[in-house]
């Protein structure tokens, strides 16, 4: 085993040049890369669409193919190394890495979901309001907040915008393209990630740590898709931003490709995912104040700590402006219009965050590389570049817990306890570097013995073999639940009598013959928000406070919301609804009841956990009797329409 090279020294004589030739080349074999792991993705999810595979949750015929589908997708992996280590075909080599790692991902999350529609968690909890969000994009190329008529959006737009426009290239409505959305991005993003990393440690390394970081992330980040593919990339960034804000030995001429890069990817994380966005900033920062006191033991205060400032500030104007692209709409109408309150986004705390994520100490296979990973970033911190920027990252998710865990006394938190898959993919990245510099150590020390490679290889290979046919084990809460909810055609997948969902074709059809507009010019009081996720109707109130657009007043709605139950007549209700501060419901979708028309509604309970307390509120029957109303039953739900 080789001694593992650094990256490539540009030339002194043009090293600016030489730094944007080859960022530039990077991109572009990013753009190669993610072409074709496209394509693989979508080939093998229309292999398996074609089929008619038993469900996952009532049969072990899939489970038995993903696992076959792994170690095939494994096995190009490690024909790919084999090449690279030859140095023989390398382009080949490339290619089939690059397909490996996207038929990987393709297979683990594709395969066991092959027999529904659904995406992980099906659309449960916060699946829910994230495929609303992808309804309403899907419905509009505009930004708009995913519930409430006339408000930009509050959550970032980036991933659920792409997908609004795959879904209209392809003419699939939002809640169906967003399975094959999801894992064709993940596909892409890992593979980006492993040009990423290729471009930062040797090439045969490279596929080792991103199908490592892949793998991890698939297990325990695939359920938030957005968030999984900022995280993908959170790795060899902070490498990237280490060289950015902190170069000893190198001139004020060399780095900024990297800051720039840095600043391009913090700010394309602030489209996706606001919290993701806030820990690599704060990540970046924490890497500044290091490179800055250790600068300042080199060479005094002033040229200590200006370089690592002025960079980390360049890193701030270009996130900036890149987080414009769908924060703009949002700020610009904080000019005119207040929250009504801070916002309940924060108010989270489940056991997971009130303690320390400590995965080293698992007794697990990813424990233990975790551990590895540990104690790797500790011996090298002081002679890797790649530890040091590694290890920052882990300290600054630590110093995060903290804070979050403080912030408590103060009514919020920081919701620390989702950037646990960020900490896992972190040490696992580290962990990988573990195990190959001590399998090299460990080769040298005993002298080269002619099968050691060999024995390492076929560790390796055992080791990812077992992750990787145990990731389906792991989501398999999530995985049921695509099952057993009911999708946009009234189906479960696994073939038992579908849910009251089943009844939302006919409560579409009438509202459009009730109401003959687009739908997106209709407003839809109702507790079954599924309902918005599969039709792109507008809500009069949101899920709950914690998804809801600060903009939109929760609090001040469902106060309203509970007035109007309480009225006697129905000028007294038709009055209340023309008189609301808000665009008023078009139409109600109640469930019923013997005590009348009801909506099972939610209000924010924390610091108690279950953080959200529901509650129904009932409207009399008799205050729809008029003829300003049109009542419709349909099945367990009834509509209520103002003519």
């Amino acid at each position: 085993m080789s001694s593992a090279p650094t990256s490539p020294t540009p030339p002194a004589a043009e090293p600016a040049s030489f730094a944007s030739r080859r960022a530039v080349g990077a991109v572009g074999e990013a753009l190669a890369a993610a072409v074709v792991s496209a394509i693989v993705a979508a080939i093998g999810l229309i292999a398996f669409s074609i089929v008619d595979w038993p469900a996952f949750n009532s049969s072990n015929v899939t489970k038995a193919l993903t696992t076959v589908g792994q170690v095939a997708a494994l096995a190009v992996l490690g024909i790919s190394i084999a090449l690279i280590r030859s140095g023989r075909r390398r382009p080949l080599a490339k290619v089939l890495s690059w397909a490996g790692l996207s038929g990987f991902v393709t297979v683990t999350l594709g395969m066991p979901l092959s027999a529904t529609k659904l995406y992980l968690l099906g659309i449960s909890v916060d699946q829910q309001f994230r495929t609303e969000y992808l309804t309403r994009l899907t419905d509009s190329a505009a930004l708009h907040d995913m519930t409430y008529a006339d408000l930009p959006p509050y959550y970032p737009a980036g991933w659920f915008w792409i997908g609004g426009r795959v879904a209209n290239v392809f003419g699939m409505d939002g809640w169906e393209v967003f399975k094959p959305y999801a894992i064709g991005s993940l596909a892409v993003v890992a593979v980006v990630a492993l040009v990423l990393w290729t471009e930062l440690i040797r090439a045969d390394w490279a596929v080792v740590t991103a199908t490592a970081v892949t793998s991890v992330l698939l297990a325990f980040g695939s359920p938030e898709p957005y968030g999984a593919v900022i995280a993908l990339l959170l790795g060899p960034v902070l490498i990237l931003a280490w060289g950015a804000l902190y170069r000893p030995e190198a001139g004020a001429h060399v780095g900024w490709a990297a800051t720039v890069g840095t600043g391009l990817f913090v700010g394309f994380a602030a489209t996706f995912y606001t919290l993701y966005a806030g820990f690599a900033a704060f990540a970046v920062a924490t890497m500044a104040v290091v490179a800055a006191a250790a600068g300042v033991r080199r060479n005094g205060w002033w040229r200590g700590v200006v370089p690592p400032a002025l960079r980390l500030a360049i890193i701030g104007a270009i996130a900036l402006l890149v987080a414009l692209i769908v924060w703009l709409p949002y700020l610009l109408e904080l000019r005119t219009t207040r929250p009504a309150g801070s916002g309940t986004a924060t108010h989270y705390l489940p056991d997971a965050g009130a303690h320390f994520p400590l995965p080293m100490l698992d007794p697990s296979l990813l424990g233990a590389l975790c551990m590895l990973g540990t104690l790797w970033l500790v011996f090298r911190s002081a002679t890797s570049r790649r530890a040091q920027a590694l290890g920052i990252g882990v300290v600054a998710l630590y110093l995060w817990v903290l804070a979050s865990m403080a912030f408590t006394a103060l009514g919020n938190t920081l919701l620390s306890f989702r950037l646990e898959p960020i900490l896992l993919a972190l040490l696992a990245a580290a962990g990988v570097f573990g195990f190959l510099e001590a399998s090299r150590a460990l080769y040298q020390f005993f002298g080269e013995p002619p099968r050691f490679r060999a024995a390492v290889a076929i560790v390796g290979a055992l080791g990812a073999a077992a992750f990787a046919q145990d990731i389906p084990h792991t989501l398999t809460p999530e995985i049921t639940t695509a099952y057993t909810d009911t999708d946009g055609d009234g189906v479960r997948a696994d073939q038992r009598p579908p849910s009251a969902v089943s009844h939302y074709a006919e409560i579409d059809r009438l509202l459009t013959e009730q109401l003959p507009r687009p739908r997106n010019e209709t407003v839809v009081l109702t507790a079954d928000i599924s309902f918005l996720s599969y039709y792109p109707y507008y809500g009069f109130q949101a899920l709950t406070s914690h998804y809801a657009n600060p903009l939109g007043d929760f609090d001040g709605r469902a106060a309203a919301i509970a007035r109007w139950s309480e009225l006697q007549t129905a000028d007294e209700l038709i009055a209340a609804l023309d008189a609301s501060p808000w665009r008023g419901p078009d139409a109600i979708l109640f469930r019923q009841s013997e005590d009348g028309f009801t909506l099972r509604l939610a209000e924010d309970v924390y610091p108690n956990d279950p953080n959200v307390r529901r509650y129904t509120v009932t409207f009399p029957k008799e205050l729809f009797d008029d003829p300003r109303f049109e009542v419709t039953e349909i099945g367990p739900f009834v509509l209520v329409v103002r003519r």
